[in-house]
């Protein structure tokens, strides 16, 4: 090979593992980001069955005559508001370490970058 053509080669190498790089930070930004919104899914989830729940024993109390109708609507509806209580403690839990997670979170490319490069030198070779 010519020499201006490996030149071309060492240019186009170095820019893909930059963009390799990049890429990489994106994916992992990306990740945390769809890691917050699964949560919040989570949490409507749980509520919207939590308001079912309620509004079936609302149904049951309200709509029938008949005396453990009434007693299973008030069953179902403290079990819905029990439901809410429990989700939105989950959901702030969650995101507490979440957020943990997220202060903790280094970008490791630039150091996989210097190492290559330190060990790269050991052996004569530079990119």
């Amino acid at each position: 090979m010519a020499d201006p053509e490996k030149e071309a080669i060492k240019k186009l190498k170095k820019k893909l593992k930059q963009q390799e790089k990049k890429n990489a930070e994106i994916r992992d930004q990306m990740a945390m980001q769809r890691t917050i919104f699964a949560n919040e899914r989570t949490l409507m989830a749980y509520l919207r069955t939590a308001i079912a729940i309620i509004g079936g024993g609302f149904a049951a109390l309200k709509l029938s005559r008949h005396k453990y109708m009434a007693i299973l609507g008030i069953v179902l509806m403290a079990s819905g508001f029990a439901l809410i209580v429990y989700s939105f403690y989950r959901y702030f839990r969650k995101q507490k370490l979440i957020n943990k997670h997220n202060s903790e979170y280094t970008h490791t490319s630039h150091g996989h970058a210097e190492l290559h490069n330190k060990e790269a030198s050991l052996y004569g070779n530079v990119d």
